[in-house]
């Protein structure tokens, strides 16, 4: 991460659903935040739109795993994409942004992936 990339506040820590996703929008994109509990990293969030759909639903895909490693998979085609690094498992040259998210106290808080530091830069 660049050092110019800041954390911006998203919500708070009682929008999180266990087990879920759940949708934010920081200035004109969409982000898919997922809480898992079980998770050692516990929060995930990835660009909400689905690259196949071309609509915003990953929020509201089924989080699940594939051999140990959290996924979601989109609520309409079925594609899993990974909450660690975004990649499809099933069309590997498909990949969602990742962001990363934290909470900082009750503030939920997500920073933007480098590259789009670097485009709005």
């Amino acid at each position: 991460m660049s050092e110019h990339s800041s954390w911006i506040s998203v919500g708070k820590r009682g929008d999180l659903v266990p087990g879920a996703g759940v949708g934010a929008r920081v200035g004109q994109q969409q982000i898919a935040i997922f809480w898992l509990e079980e998770s050692p990293e516990q929060l995930y969030a990835t660009a909400n739109l689905c690259p196949f759909a071309g609509v915003n639903i990953i929020a509201r895909g089924i989080v699940g795993d594939i051999g140990g490693e959290p996924v979601v998979a989109s609520p309409l085609h079925k594609e899993h994409f990974s909450l660690l690094d975004g990649r499809c498992f099933e069309h590997p040259e498909v990949s969602l942004p990742i962001w990363q998210a934290r909470l900082q106290g009750d503030d939920l808080q997500v920073r933007e992936p480098e590259i789009m530091q670097l485009l709005v830069s």
